[in-house]
């Protein structure tokens, strides 16, 4: 951890000025893969740490490369998250760790704030988005390797259908399905982009493979329906943006593409003697369906939402929630959703902060459409922390990307035209 934060801080400012915002996402992107890798291994010094180090690169970029286009929204969603912490601290009970509670609760939505604010409208070329995405998805390599070194024979892991600790390297099953999630889709983006050759199509589709069978066996289904929904949105923008010629090539590699996740599923519902497909089905191991396919999370966002109807206004304080859900139910437990819990604890600030996360990206699509990746870049974010709230730094950058404007200059046009047809829709 040490040597990324020296190393990329290093980079950053000895990078040109003209140059340096790419930089300063390739080190966000780099960090935001590693995280969970890092927080499994003991390696990170502060389990907020991965989060403090993006909004370290992305104010870097901030302070030291002038911004075109000002971000208003972003800037007034921080500001809106202030009440919050006010409200915090004159409720604080003999029990409450301020300091704690808001780091726990904050450094992720102020991350986000702070990455928006530096992608706000930024300019970034074709090849470099798919740079950014491939620093992110190398630290998942590793993670992968290290899956498979710490349980390298899932069946002796496999004692139900809940999340699996024991293949998820003995860390939170939920947040290793969701980065490796992430690296599904960024290596199926590349098989279906930047794999001209047979073996460029070997070497994306088995590391495709392979994490998505590390994602499904940590019996967490948050991430992995969360990668197919980001595949399916790209696929789909992107066979729209083709000529015929082009719909026929991407055809074909969708069926490749299927039946390598059919293959991938069989081999999981194998080495789980079946109980993947109870998990799924929300069966318990003996095949009976359960009460509550959210296991429990659905009556703690009720409580959540009864909280902001009876403090509308200010909310009951940033941290405060999980508190008071203790001292009135006696259940000491998080909901792991982010909308329900800005609500409850910002009250009416919570309500504007989030409409303006909801609906500043779907804007600037009306007017931008060169995000080939904008949907599901947006589709993470959104369904990220409705299952898994904001505990990693992956939602609040991936949310940034929505924001970026992606260049593609004559040469990759003519690339793209030779490889695949005519390019429809694509900016000059």
């Amino acid at each position: 951890m040490l040597g990324i934060f020296v190393y990329f801080t290093y980079i950053i400012f000895r990078t040109k000025v003209s140059q340096r915002a790419t930089t300063v996402l390739l080190a966000g992107s780099y960090v935001v893969g590693a995280e969970v890798f890092l927080r499994m291994t003991g390696g990170s010094l502060l389990y907020e740490a991965s989060k403090y180090m993006v909004i370290w690169f992305a104010l870097i970029g901030v302070f030291t490369i002038i911004m075109r286009k000002q971000p208003i929204p972003y800037i007034l969603y921080i500001l809106l998250l202030i009440p919050g912490i006010l409200v915090a601290g004159f409720n604080m009970s003999v029990q409450t760790n301020i300091r704690t509670a808001i780091a726990f609760n904050l450094s992720g939505p102020v991350c986000l704030g702070i990455v928006s604010i530096f992608c706000y409208k930024r300019k970034i070329s074709y090849q470099n988005i798919h740079k950014v995405l491939l620093y992110m998805a190398l630290p998942l390599v590793s993670t992968v390797v290290y899956l498979f070194v710490f349980t390298p024979d899932i069946r002796e892991t496999i004692t139900g259908t809940g999340s699996n600790y024991a293949a998820s390297g003995g860390f939170g099953p939920n947040q290793v399905a969701t980065v490796l999630g992430l690296g599904m889709f960024v290596f199926a983006a590349r098989f279906f982009m930047l794999s001209p050759s047979l073996f460029l199509k070997m070497i994306n589709g088995f590391l495709l493979a392979v994490m998505s069978f590390r994602a499904i066996v940590t019996f967490s289904r948050g991430g992995v329906i969360t990668a197919l929904i980001m595949i399916a949105a790209f696929v789909y923008f992107y066979f729209l943006k083709v000529n015929a010629k082009a719909k026929f090539r991407i055809t074909r590699v969708v069926f490749l593409v299927i039946g390598l996740g059919v293959m991938v599923w069989g081999y999981s519902s194998l080495q789980t003697g079946g109980l993947i497909e109870n998990r799924y089905a929300n069966e318990d191991a003996l095949g009976r369906e359960k009460a509550d396919i959210t296991t429990g999370r659905t009556d703690l966002i009720s409580f959540e939402l009864e909280e902001f109807f009876k403090n509308p206004v200010l909310g009951v304080g940033v941290g405060k929630i999980k508190e008071l859900r203790e001292r009135e139910v006696g259940i000491l437990a998080a909901s792991h959703n982010e909308m329900s819990r800005i609500l409850s604890e910002h009250g009416l600030f919570g309500l504007t902060a989030l409409l303006i996360l909801l609906l500043t990206p779907l804007f600037f699509r009306l007017k931008n459409k060169s995000n080939i990746f904008f949907y599901s870049f947006y589709f993470f974010w959104f369904l990220t922390i409705n299952h898994s709230s904001m505990r990693i730094a992956a939602p609040a950058f991936v949310y940034g990307l929505c924001l970026l404007d992606i260049q593609y200059n004559q040469k990759k046009k003519k690339q793209l035209s030779n490889r695949y047809g005519r390019i429809r829709s694509l900016p000059s």
